[in-house]
């Protein structure tokens, strides 16, 4: 019997134009911890190996409501403003995939962005070609808007973005700490401000976390967030509910325990505001510099309460 010859791969392309410099939207795209910013299903994006301008990295992100990982391999050229990337492990019924992000400069300010696929079905099957020629062309046309709203909003790096951190130190191990942060089902027994709490964790170390959480003033806001969990070092998460005056939040717990078993703690946030719900819900005179402070205060509070918790457990168990 003959040997079942592949096609050649076929090629799609997607384009968008920006408001932003193609310089700023190449380091968006190659720095990948920008993506849970830039691409709303991107949770966290961590690099499993880099030399030079390869690199393969493992992207967590929402896929159907649930938490899906892969790692992928890239090549930067940072002088053609382009980015491959290809998919390690394919699940059918694609066989093959690669892609290619190109940036062109279309003045100081405006960049076309360019987003190539080049893809072939399992034994090429046309009906497996159809729907991988579906599922591109509704990914990309997602995809590429919000690309667009997010780099732009980053390349302004405006008063809408805050970024901060607290840190305690711990006098108890890192494990315990770690199992006080990870352990969010049990949230609404331990911690005060958390007012009721479900977390699912259908594969291990991937939980999707909802939560009533009280602010100071007794009102309660519910959220829900996507949280990778490595253990006993770090839980990076994105809310995917978010209350009304954010638009973006991400962060991370950061856990580092020194050679005396004290442990360093730190909760990161990364918020973008939501301008327009700025005076709904802090008054008509309120405007950024007010938001920033109170999202700055709501998030700091909460996240030192659930610090102070966690060092009495782990102190505790010392």
């Amino acid at each position: 019997m003959a040997e079942h010859t592949p096609h050649a791969l076929k090629e799609v392309e997607h384009e968008i134009t920006v408001r932003a410099a193609a310089a700023d939207v190449y380091r968006l795209l190659a720095e990948v911890e920008n993506w849970p910013r830039l691409f709303p299903p991107s949770v966290f994006v961590e690099y499993l190996e880099k030399e030079g301008n390869t690199e393969r990295i493992r992207i967590f992100a929402t896929a159907n409501g649930e938490v899906k990982s892969w790692a992928s391999r890239r090549e930067l050229d940072p002088q053609a403003l382009r980015i491959t990337f290809r998919q390690e492990v394919f699940s059918p019924p694609v066989a093959e995939m690669n892609g290619t992000w190109i940036l062109e400069p279309l003045g100081e300010q405006e960049t076309r962005i360019r987003l190539l696929h080049a893809y072939r079905s399992v034994d090429d099957d046309p009906a497996g070609l159809a729907w991988i020629d579906a599922a591109v062309d509704s990914n990309s046309k997602a995809e590429l808007p919000s690309l667009k709203a997010n780099v732009e909003l980053a390349a302004q790096a405006d008063e809408r973005t805050l970024s901060f951190e607290d840190t305690v130190r711990i006098d108890g191990s890192v494990k315990d700490v770690y199992d006080f942060l990870n352990e969010a089902q049990l949230w609404s027994e331990r911690l005060p401000h958390v007012a009721s709490v479900t977390l699912t964790e259908d594969t291990e170390g991937l939980q999707i976390l909802r939560m009533d959480t009280l602010t100071k003033d007794g009102s309660s806001h519910t959220t829900e967030s996507v949280r990778v969990c490595f253990p006993h070092r770090r839980i990076a998460y994105k809310q995917t509910t978010l209350p009304a005056l954010m638009e973006l939040h991400t962060g991370y717990w950061q856990l580092d325990e020194d050679e005396t078993g004290v442990t360093t703690a730190t909760s990161q946030h990364t918020v973008v505001i939501r301008t327009e719900n700025i005076a709904k819900i802090l008054g008509a005179d309120a405007g950024l510099p007010e938001a920033r402070a109170y999202i700055r205060n709501a998030l700091g509070t909460n996240s030192r309460a659930t610090l102070g918790h966690a060092t009495t457990y782990a102190e505790e168990r010392r």
